[in-house]
């Protein structure tokens, strides 16, 4: 199995671990938040990281932030909603930082509204662009 294919499941994993963590939360359960959270920082890294083998796979080099590969990913379809993908970006660098049990429960219930379901449809995205690659290839 090549590396984008590797990567993709890597990024699965973690995400299923994440929606895990998110089925048995409860917000007066500060180590289970603290949890989510690292689930969340692991999932998010997997992302971006996955995003960046793609397109070196497709031959584009020197996306080396997730700041730039968001920006690419945006630009090739696979995100639609940049906005989003920075603020995630704002909350996984945030993550690291966090003295406040207020800005816990704020990245927490984000997680559970909006990143999941972003993580989702990228990896969806991801696949089908990976199919898309196969089918080509072997077409070739």
């Amino acid at each position: 199995m090549s590396e984008p294919y590797t990567k993709t499941d890597n990024f699965l994993r973690a995400l299923v671990r994440l929606k895990e963590g998110i089925t048995k939360y409860d917000e007066a359960n500060d180590l289970l938040r603290d949890g989510i959270i690292q689930r969340f920082e692991f999932t998010f890294e997997l992302a971006w990281k996955t995003l960046k083998t793609v397109f070196e796979h497709e031959g584009l080099t020197g996306l080396n932030s997730p700041k730039t590969v968001l920006r690419e990913a945006f630009s090739a379809g696979l995100i639609k909603d940049d906005e989003l993908w920075l603020t995630m970006l704002m909350d996984r660098n945030s993550t690291t930082h966090i003295y406040s049990e207020q800005s816990a429960i704020e990245i927490c219930h984000n997680i559970q509204e909006k990143y999941v379901m972003e993580f989702e449809r990228l990896l969806q995205n991801i696949r089908a662009r990976l199919d898309v690659a196969a089918v080509k290839q072997t077409s070739e």
